[in-house]
């Protein structure tokens, strides 16, 4: 029988609310989830540096940089995944309740999860976007040429190809990046995501 852990949070002083006056606006995650190559990661870059010229304290979460370290020990099966998210959806709460604006980027392929860390960040400070292209369309752009060896066989369970990926079913944002220009998707977001932040941008 697994020992119970006694484990009792402590109530700091400091809050949310205040690194948020203190920094001058809202935390917020803002999650992009999509196929591979769809361009979740340069939206997200793009967005940061918006952000960060308009004094918005951010931090950027990307798949590929994650795996480097802390889930350096996952795997891509199914379980592994899911861990991947539910580890990932913490750091993403905790560096929103520092007061952060946290952009993760990640394929993110199932539902359940994103709605996990929906309910751990609060729907109130978090904002899901669907950076929605078409696979054809992501195949074609294959700028790091995974789908090439998944088509070959040389990746297994790989999203898109020999793995689903659930679209989101209501997402806060859809962005189609095979239909607009980066500046367009770009403009697309920061209409959304100003009235969170409680700040001028």
């Amino acid at each position: 029988m697994k020992e119970k852990l006694h484990i009792i949070p402590h109530n700091h002083t400091i809050g949310t609310e205040n690194r948020s006056q203190l920094l001058g606006h809202e935390p917020l995650v803002v999650w992009f989830t999509g196929l591979s190559g769809s361009g979740k990661s340069t939206l997200a870059n793009l967005l940061e540096q918006q952000l960060h010229a308009s004094g918005i304290l951010t931090y950027i979460l990307d798949g590929d940089n994650v795996r480097k370290g802390l889930n350096s020990d996952l795997d891509f099966s199914d379980v592994s995944r899911v861990e991947n998210i539910r580890r990932i959806g913490e750091v993403a709460n905790l560096m929103a309740d520092a007061g952060l604006v946290v952009l993760s980027a990640f394929i993110s392929p199932f539902q359940s999860d994103r709605d996990m860390v929906r309910s751990r960040v609060g729907s109130q400070r978090f904002l899901e976007v669907f950076v929605d292209c078409p696979l054809e369309v992501c195949e074609q752009r294959d700028v790091k040429g995974l789908y090439q060896k998944a088509r070959a066989g040389e990746i297994s369970s790989f999203t898109g190809i020999s793995s689903p990926f659930e679209a989101p079913q209501h997402p806060d944002l859809v962005v189609k990046t095979n239909e607009s220009s980066q500046e367009e998707c770009l403009n697309q977001l920061l209409n959304k995501i100003k009235p969170l932040l409680n700040q001028k941008l």
